[in-house]
């Protein structure tokens, strides 16, 4: 078996292939405007044609059974700095203070992030309220977890060819081999980003929930996983609305959507902004559901093997080289 984490990727789309929906109909050579980036479908069908989706399994759960709440929230709060880091410097050029990261477990800091020079005002509006928001996240978690809250661990949100955002193009298809994803380069380049984060923080807080059983502490969490889904709704209508004009945004969220999927393990959790299934090739899909209609939920570990950028069970890697802080460590193995 391989251990590059790219090449499992890879792999896991060719492996799924018969089981995955149509992600990419409309995949070719475009190219995202602003970014120069070639889409490439990760895991198209040379023949282009329709592909159905098989009945989505029930998650299987890591092993959990020891956790506090605690946990569960200093497991969100690692995330909660990923998101807050990135959105800080993509909208205003500098992080978090350094009086909102200290805590237990080993304090690392932030590799790569800059200011985003929006074209579109809107966009930038945007990107300062979640900014805002992501970082009131992080203090509320701090505040509630008092001295038990984990500190920041090591993050890399950079830009270079071997950044985590880079892999996760590189996985995607959307550059290639030795190519680096300049995320803050443009508007478009900072959507997909964010569409990387938000919608596993979405799946996360929803997956979390179910672990934790202090009311005040569960109300919060549910209180967050709003915001996210608020935060998510909002980044894949613009893409959506931009992808309009330039195809290769939709296509995009698509070759995200299967690489996350292909990552988190056999179950189809994932969905890009075209619908599919519908019969009309020019419908949205801003809320991912399921036939219920139903947002999807992760476990700790899927949500790890995500961020970890790896679908084997790993203690670090991707978004965050040295690990995250906490109890909750290890991804899933898929």
């Amino acid at each position: 078996m391989h251990n590059d984490p790219i090449l499992q990727v890879l792999e896991a789309c060719d492996q799924r292939r018969n089981a995955r929906r149509e992600f990419m109909r409309y995949a070719g050579g475009a190219a995202i405007a602003t970014a120069g980036a070639t889409v490439l479908s990760a895991c198209s069908d040379s023949g282009g044609g329709s592909l159905i989706p098989g009945p989505t399994p029930t998650p299987t759960p890591t092993a959990t059974t020891a956790l506090s709440d605690a946990d569960v929230l200093n497991f969100a709060l690692n995330l909660e700095y990923l998101e807050a880091q990135f959105y800080s410097f993509a909208a205003t050029g500098s992080g978090l203070p350094n009086s909102s990261l200290s805590g237990t477990g080993t304090q690392g800091s932030v590799s790569g992030g800059r200011q985003v020079t929006f074209s579109d005002p809107l966009v930038a509006r945007y990107a300062r309220e979640i900014a805002a928001d992501e970082i009131a996240h992080v203090n509320f978690l701090r505040s509630a977890l008092g001295s038990s809250a984990v500190a920041q661990p090591a993050i890399d949100i950079g830009v270079t060819s071997t950044s985590a955002f880079s892999n996760a193009a590189r996985a995607a298809g959307l550059i290639g081999t030795g190519a680096a994803f300049d995320v803050y380069a443009s508007d478009e380049n900072f959507l997909l980003g964010a569409f990387i984060f938000e919608d596993v923080g979405v799946t996360a807080y929803k997956g979390a929930v179910g672990f934790i059983s202090n009311k005040t502490f569960l109300e919060a969490a549910a209180g967050i996983h709003a915001a996210e889904a608020y935060h998510a709704g909002l980044v894949r209508t613009v893409l959506y609305r931009k992808g309009v004009a330039t195809p290769a945004l939709i296509d995009a969220t698509e070759a995200i959507s299967t690489a996350r999927d292909s990552l988190d393990g056999s179950s189809d959790l994932d969905q890009g902004i075209r619908a599919t299934g519908s019969g009309n090739a020019t419908a949205s899909n801003i809320v991912p559901t399921d036939g219920s209609g139903i947002a999807f939920s992760r476990t700790p570990g899927q949500v790890l093997n995500i961020v970890y950028l790896d679908r084997t069970a790993k203690t670090a890697g991707g978004f965050f080289p040295n690990g995250v802080n906490g109890t909750i460590r290890s991804s899933a193995s898929n």
